[in-house]
């Protein structure tokens, strides 16, 4: 049977707000009907364990025009809040992948549903005169009150419904941490401790998931390769389910309709499954008919082969002199103070193409909204003054602030960033304001409770209070269940879009805010920028927490991408030190890309602005169980041991390896060093470098520029070769192009055997860094030397 699947193009959970990727501009993209009803590229629908509520304004600019809906046989579906929304149902649970079709507007859509995962976990502690028991953990976000145990006979029980994945989690018995007597499996916390560690779903001993790759292309036919037994192969172009041709070998062909020669970017998108599972997502950019065959055919617009950077206005580069205005009060430190960073300075930045030579496409800038002039007193012992010279601290919410530059300016930033082929997000504050901000002072009542009914002041209660805590005394939470609110609010966020035509937006503290925000945001940049102005925008999120909590807030109705903190602490952890295994890197890259697909837009740092700085980690100047902040007042942080370099390059390697987009904090690719904020936010130096410095900048722009350059790096299908304690390796395959991350965290050089899939028996690779390889049919062996990495790449295979 024939299908037509409206498929997400670019990752599971998540929406590019591009109805088609334009091919050099947004004035390439076709404007169909089909964008004006359906903008972009709808996101997959994971359904839950018992119903799903599809809400239709995620999806269609408007719910009205979506006439009837066709469910698959094995769920049962319902219009209901007015025909608003459509709710699934099933007695069983539903196929791996199925489809609902939706018609609207004359036109006929179908949403790719991937089905429920969730297993039952049961836990249970033996009583021994508790009083209360609850669990904190990455199965709900860190917050106790929402897993409270009940007493049965002689234990304490509760029970999850949970995905496959791994989760860290502790007890709190009578208000105190205690580990599950019954786990012995644990992990570092990161900061010193230990966490209990579950694993839910596949065990090392089950058959693997089946896997798909690109094979070959010829004009419109492109090949699909698998392995695995595989129940059904969906491949998806746009909005249709085409038709596939099972071949020998388990090959599949598939023929691009002739209706992409019409368009500038496309995308097929392939997926399967079988009897041991989802295989990988592959994703497969078109020109017209055609396959992507050479980087040089992608500019901005396409978001998956994004490099991103990120600059602190305050401390990167001072172009006017002329607004530096520093705070004059004795109780900051030049640390907390302002120190002439500046919107001119960016500029001066790309302008000497200083960004170009690190291959940016991308600028995260730090928000430049106006902040309280004077010194601010943290809540919080020890009670350090502050100044708003890191912008999070809004005292108007359209206003730049004086002492960054003016409106002119920015305009220029904007065009000169454009000019050279990058894209501009603004970090924009929406969850608080400073108590000076008109909005705040003239409705208090917007705010969220400062004191809570227990009369605990609701001050960065995380988890608990998700929703509602204050940053500080200073910064009000704004109450985002009010409609003004929401509406005040995404109104001023717009005005920056509008305004200075920038792309879009780097979201702080987004899972502090309501989604009813995200929803109302989503919908007015569609109709307002997407369909208004056939421009595309890119929305990525920030949200400390665990994956399911950050894919909360990526979809189809909200934010395209979130930065994936649970990955970087992981990675983090074991780069920066040598006990823990390669295995837990591997473990940590198969649980994000089956939460965010196997082709993403999800951010991958090298550090950022609330981190400390990796390599004084790495270098043992800074210990992962110390108070990062009061080690930045107390003393001075280096890089502690030289070997810090050579472990943020292995970091930088791996992250300009995977999928995603790569995100540079600035400084990063020189290894300038740093404890917790502010120490971490340095002013930034672009002359009198040391070796070490100047090699790990070498380092830096040489990774880039094959990230940028080498199709595999971006597009290609990943496959982990090998993962043990000390090596780590795998592939990323593109039509028969290669390349292969090789990684030796060992203190003395290794020889590392790889076994390499029997279709790149004949692939002929070069080395890029300082590893020597040998390589004889499948089998390769690279030499590295100790803490080194290697990224081997080869041409097409003829």
């Amino acid at each position: 049977m024939k299908h037509r699947v409206l498929l997400a193009a670019v990752l599971p959970m998540m929406l590019l707000l591009s109805g088609c990727q334009p091919g050099s501009g947004p004035e390439a993209a076709s404007s169909s009907l089909e964008d004006h009803i359906l903008p972009g590229l709808a996101a997959p629908v994971r359904l839950s364990p018992d119903s799903t509520l599809i809400v239709l304004e995620d999806f269609f600019l408007s719910a009205s025009d979506v006439d009837t809906f066709f469910s698959p046989p094995e769920i049962q579906g319902a219009f209901v809040d007015d025909r608003s929304a459509i709710l699934l149902t099933y007695a069983q649970r539903p196929p791996l992948l199925s489809s609902l079709r939706v018609e609207a507007g004359g036109q006929g859509f179908d949403l790719l549903l991937i089905g429920p995962r969730q297993e039952k976990v049961s836990f249970r502690l033996p009583d021994n005169g508790y009083t209360t028991v609850s669990m904190k953990g990455d199965m709900n976000a860190w917050n106790a009150t929402t897993a409270p145990f009940q007493k049965v006979g002689g234990e304490w029980q509760f029970t999850f419904s949970l995905p496959p994945g791994r989760y860290q989690y502790l007890y709190m018995v009578d208000g105190r941490e205690m580990k599950d007597p019954a786990n012995e499996l644990t992990i570092s916390n990161g900061i010193g401790g230990m966490n209990n560690l579950l694993v839910v779903g596949k065990g090392q001993d089950d058959p693997p998931a089946p896997a798909l790759y690109s094979l070959s292309h010829d004009g419109p036919s492109v090949r699909i390769g698998s392995r695995g037994i595989l129940t059904r192969v969906l491949p998806f172009w746009q909005h249709r389910l085409l038709d596939v041709r099972k071949m020998e070998n388990g090959m599949y062909e598939v023929e691009i309709p002739a209706a992409a020669s019409e368009m500038g970017r496309s995308m097929l998108r392939v997926y399967g499954y079988g009897p041991d599972g989802l295989t990988n997502d592959v994703l497969i950019p078109l020109e017209g008919r055609g396959v992507v065959s050479s980087a040089t055919q992608l500019t901005r617009y396409d978001k998956e082969a994004q490099i991103m950077y990120f600059p602190l206005m305050d401390r990167f580069n001072n172009g006017n002199p002329v607004n530096d205005q520093p705070v004059d009060d004795d109780r900051l430190t030049e640390k907390t103070n302002f120190q002439g960073g500046d919107i001119a300075g960016i500029t001066q930045k790309i302008a000497d193409g200083y960004l170009d030579s690190l291959h940016v496409s991308a600028l995260w800038l730090s928000p430049m909204t106006q902040n309280p002039a004077g010194a601010w007193q943290e809540w919080v012992e020890p009670k350090r003054y502050y100044s708003g010279y890191h912008g999070y601290w809004p005292i108007r919410s359209t206003t730049i602030d004086h002492r960054f530059g003016t409106d002119a300016e920015l305009h220029e930033l904007v065009n000169t960033a454009h000019g050279h082929d990058m894209n501009v997000y603004l970090d924009y504050v929406c969850n608080h304001v400073h108590q000076e901000h008109p909005l705040y002072q003239n409705h208090p009542d917007w705010a969220t409770n400062f004191i809570l009914e227990d009369s605990t002041v609701n001050i960065r209660i995380w988890d608990e209070q998700r929703l509602t805590t204050w940053f500080d005394h200073f910064l009000p939470s704004l109450d985002f269940s009010r409609p003004e609110v929401v509406e005040a609010q995404t109104d001023s966020t717009m005005f920056w879009i509008t305004e200075y035509g920038l792309d879009g937006f780097r979201h702080d503290a987004t899972k502090h805010i309501n989604t009813a925000f995200w929803r109302t945001l989503t919908r007015k940049l569609k109709e307002q920028v997407v369909v208004g102005e056939n421009r595309p925008i890119y929305q990525i999120g920030e949200t400390y927490g665990s994956r399911e909590l950050i894919s909360r807030y990526i979809g189809s109705g909200l934010l395209d991408a979130q930065f994936d903190f649970s990955l970087y602490f992981e990675v983090r952890d074991v780069f920066a030190r040598q006990e823990p295994s390669f295995e837990l890197v591997k473990n940590a890259m198969e649980e994000s890309f089956g939460w965010f697909g196997h082709h993403s837009t999800m951010g991958y740092i090298t550090g950022n602005h609330d981190q400390s700085r990796f390599i004084s980690l790495a270098g043992g100047a800074l210990a992962f169980d110390e108070s990062a902040i009061e080690a930045g007042f107390s003393r001075e942080i280096g890089v502690g041991d030289p070997v810090g370099y050579d472990r943020l390059h292995m970091l930088a390697g791996f992250l300009f390896s995977i999928p995603g987009i790569p995100v540079i904090f600035y400084g990063d690719e020189i290894g300038m060093p740093g404890a917790g904020d502010p120490d971490n936010r340095r002013m930034m130096r672009f002359s009198g470098l040391s070796p070490k410095e100047q090699e790990t900048l070498e380092t830096f722009r040489r990774l880039t520029a094959l990230r940028s350059n080498h199709l595999p790096l971006t597009y290609g299908d990943t496959e982990v070769l090998l993962a043990d304690q000390d090596q780590l390796a795998f592939a990323r395959t593109w039509f028969g192009e290669l390349a292969i991350a090789v990684f030796n965290k060992s203190e003395q050089p290794a020889t590392v055997t790889i076994n390499l899939p029997d279709r790149y028996a004949q692939s002929t690779l070069q080395t890029n860094f300082k590893g020597q390889f040998s390589k004889f049919g499948t089998q390769l062996t690279v030499e590295l030397p100790p803490n080194s990495f290697e990224l081997l790449t080869t041409e097409k295979v003829r």
